[in-house]
């Protein structure tokens, strides 16, 4: 394996205000409290010790969450020093995707693992765990439901509604059949696929089969992982549950937030509302909304006065569901977090939110860019080297990158942009010329030359074509390639799933990423085999 780290500036398929961020933008400094380095971490350290977390409940939740899984040491000493003052927790999230997703889950997960080992060394007097959030809440079902496994679509209809997590896994049977079927039968595809089959057939909703695939991937990594939409967890929430939706704070401060960043030149992420929370019920998720004061449940005949609402999130907290404006300030409230690993999408919503954070008293974490890669199968990487395309080069557009080679390639030379120039500098001439005599013909002149260098134009595109089809094989080459490792012209991370990496490495591949993860880098990392 070779391992190259490229800076995000260099790579044009990312964010502006991601990249600006990565490379810390004066702009954004102040939506934002702690520099992405190891110093800042021990602000964070300081800061998140004066708050006072519930800690008995998240343990004894996590506790309860993990109990029918298949124990591991490290994960039950990870959730062990939960309960003690000096443990700190470093978060990322993703929803339950279908048997992962794309790679960026993976990803997630490998950069949290990693950045709690940097801070253990850093700070030997405190102890750091990695936590995986997949509850399962949203209801977004068109953007977990698949999977792109061999080049094939794998897609799960579950005929449900409502939070994805809520959706009963029986509804998965043709989707297995299908993983099967694809996967083979290799040793290591039906070891992987008994692994996946088993895990979904015991668990009756997706999010508990979702946390035990996650478990089971980085149980050995202590890795810790939770699902949110739990009625303890949310019971320690409930208080800021009912300012929220009795007060409304959220819209205005976030609003403002936002408008502040647009004035240096960053787009809203995500809009806030009146009423930031869903109401859950039997597949369903609607939003809560005032009229005249009084609270509805869209699309449902629920309604509540002000007093019967603050009864209800006493008495039933588990059924307020938080959109992504208050996801954040759950996720604080009842964790002992430093650090927030996400993309870059994520982290443009997080900077939305510091003043939120400070009006309900919650220490704002430290926003730590994930680990974007590429990996390069050793088949791709021969291409490269035989169609002598340079790492650089990858990023360049297709077209480009084909004209690239025909230039370095190409018997004769094509392109007649010096005959452009010398066409454009003898008309130059005439026009002076023609001037001097008659004014009034200039404009001719120049719609001539217009009418020439299309001419030229067309000889030199003739010329290409004909380059091209000498060198067919290889553009063909250069196309595939292109659209193997920028699927749909995007990122292969948010495409390509985690499978075929793992049936041809095995536990290497994950070990691969270990070993060269390192979110405070912040580079691009891309493995070539």
């Amino acid at each position: 394996m070779k391992v190259y780290k490229i800076p995000y500036s260099k790579i044009p398929l990312f964010a502006n205000r991601d990249v600006k961020y990565i490379l810390e933008e004066p702009a954004l400094r102040p939506f934002y409290k702690y520099p992405v380095d190891i110093e800042g971490f021990g602000d964070a350290i300081k800061d998140k010790c004066k708050e006072d977390i519930d800690r008995h409940t998240l343990v004894n939740t996590l506790k309860s969450q993990h109990a029918y899984l298949e124990s591991h040491e490290s994960v039950d000493a990870n959730i062990e020093k939960l309960s003690l003052k000096n443990t700190f927790t470093l978060v990322t999230a993703h929803q339950p995707s279908l048997f992962t997703g794309p790679l960026f889950y993976i990803f997630k997960i490998v950069s949290a693992i990693n950045l709690a080992k940097s801070l253990t060394v850093a700070y030997p007097d405190y102890n750091f765990v990695p936590i995986f959030i997949s509850s399962g809440e949203d209801h977004d079902f068109e953007e977990v439901n698949h999977l792109h496994l061999f080049g094939k679509k794998l897609v799960w209809e579950s005929g449900e509604s409502g939070p994805v997590g809520e959706m009963k896994t029986n509804s998965l049977t043709q989707v297995l059949a299908d993983l099967k079927t694809i996967l083979g039968e290799s040793e290591s595809a039906l070891r992987l696929f008994e692994l996946i089959e088993k895990i979904h057939s015991k668990n009756e909703k997706y999010a508990d089969a979702a946390f035990e695939l996650a478990h089971e991937l980085f149980k050995e990594d202590g890795l810790v992982v939770l699902n949110t939409n739990d009625a303890n967890l949310k019971r320690v929430f409930a208080p800021i549950i009912k300012e929220e939706i009795l007060e409304q704070p959220s819209q205005s401060l976030v609003n403002q937030t936002i408008e502040q960043l647009g004035k240096v030149g960053f787009p809203a992420q995500a809009s806030p509302r009146e009423i930031n929370f869903f109401y859950l019920g039997d597949q369903f998720r609607e939003r809560i909304v005032e009229e005249d004061g009084i609270f509805k449940v869209l699309n449902t005949k629920l309604s509540f006065s002000a007093s019967e609402m603050a009864a209800e999130i006493d008495l039933y907290p588990e059924k307020f569901s938080p959109n992504v404006v208050m996801r954040p300030i759950y996720q604080e409230k009842i964790l002992p977090n430093l650090a927030y690993i996400g993309g870059g999408g994520e982290l443009a919503y997080w900077l939305e939110r510091k003043s939120q954070f400070e009006h309900f008293k919650l220490n704002f974490p430290v926003l730590v860019r994930r680990n974007s890669a590429m990996w390069i199968d050793a088949g791709s990487a021969k291409k490269i080297e035989k169609l002598n395309i340079g790492i650089d080069d990858l990023w360049t557009d297709t077209n480009e990158l084909v004209r690239k080679y025909l230039k370095e390639n190409a018997e004769f030379e094509f392109s007649l942009a010096d005959e452009k120039l010398e066409l454009k500098a003898a008309f130059e001439t005439i026009a002076q010329k023609t001037e001097k005599v008659d004014p009034t013909l200039v404009k001719t002149v120049w719609a001539e030359h217009s009418k020439a260098e299309k001419s030229i134009e067309q000889l030199e595109a003739r010329l290409l074509k004909a380059e091209k089809q000498k060198h067919e094989t290889a553009i063909q080459q250069i196309q595939n390639l292109k659209e193997k490792l920028f699927p749909g012209g995007g990122l292969q991370e948010r495409y390509e799933n985690f499978i075929p990496l793992y049936l041809k490495h095995g536990i290497e591949f994950k070990k691969v990423l270990l070993e060269n993860f390192d979110p405070l880098e912040k580079q691009f990392v891309l493995i070539v085999e």
